[in-house]
């Protein structure tokens, strides 16, 4: 994926060392760290190697994070962080404001649509205001990347969780299957966004990387457990990268009747039992 525009800051090593300073303070590993700050792993690993520099924006979220001032991290010579900026009288959710901010946009993406989100909206569903919003988000291309990436972060981690517990490959499957029915709220929030999102991949460049690279990952994750499925000889020997296109195909278009149609036609459960059907028939050895 190209490198997302913003403004970069300057960096002779005493700002990755700063930033990883913040993130070893916190604990956690290098990739929850960039989910907290809402940033691509990669992209932050880079940025701490030397290759990259942090953009404004991305040292303001770590400043959120950590706790400290973003003077402190852009270079003041003080021998430790300074104490953070003045908080807002306002209960701010574990993890911080930008991820509260990323998690508000998504819901507020799933009910009324990207295009029908204000970052005032934004700002009211946080108890905040839009230059608190801009402070962590300067552009609204920008916030919708977040959004999207937060998504996908969510989905990886939930699939991990699941494959990690199953016996065979054939229950990691099904596993797979049951987290892309939108039963629940969270499964349906998800799903819209995700329909926002093919619409807007198909204007934008930037987000169609985004696109782009989601499913890549995804089809990836079902070809493989496809492939240990026939290895383990609970599926047919099949074409698993055609294979999981076809799946994936047809997920993607079982959920989206879901959800633009009536209750009483197309639900979850003849969805459930399309996909289970497509192994039983394609697939189950």
């Amino acid at each position: 994926m190209d490198e997302d525009p913003g403004t970069r800051v300057p960096d002779d090593g005493d700002v990755s060392d700063r930033v990883r300073q913040v993130a070893d303070s916190l604990g956690c590993s290098r990739r929850e760290f960039a989910r907290r700050i809402v940033m691509d792993p990669s992209k932050l690993s880079r940025s701490l190697g030397g290759t990259r520099r942090f953009t404004l924006a991305e040292i303001v979220r770590v400043a959120d994070i950590g706790g400290v001032d973003v003077a402190w991290l852009l270079g003041s010579r003080s021998g430790s962080p300074a104490p953070a900026r003045s908080r807002e009288p306002v209960a701010v959710p574990e993890g911080g404001r930008p991820l509260q901010i990323v998690r508000e946009t998504v819901r507020l993406i799933a009910e009324h649509g990207f295009h029908g989100v204000r970052v005032a909206d934004i700002a009211a569903a946080c108890g905040t205001s839009t230059a608190a919003v801009h402070y962590h988000f300067p552009g609204r291309d920008e916030l919708l990347e977040a959004a999207v990436r937060w998504c996908m972060d969510e989905d990886t981690a939930r699939r991990a969780a699941g494959l990690a517990d199953a016996p065979d490959a054939r229950a990691e499957l099904l596993h797979l299957i049951a987290l892309q029915t939108p039963r629940t709220d969270q499964q349906r929030r998800q799903w819209l966004v995700w329909l926002d999102l093919w619409a807007q991949a198909a204007r934008s460049t930037a987000v169609g990387r985004l696109h782009e690279h989601y499913y890549r990952q995804w089809r990836t994750t079902v070809a493989e457990v496809l492939r240990r499925g026939v290895d383990q000889g609970v599926f047919r020997a099949v074409d698993t990268e055609t294979t999981a296109l076809r799946l994936t195909a047809l997920i993607d278009g079982l959920a989206t009747q879901v959800l633009a149609t009536a209750p009483d036609s197309t639900g979850p459960d003849s969805m459930h039992a399309a996909l289970l059907a497509f192994v039983d028939s394609e697939l189950t050895a």
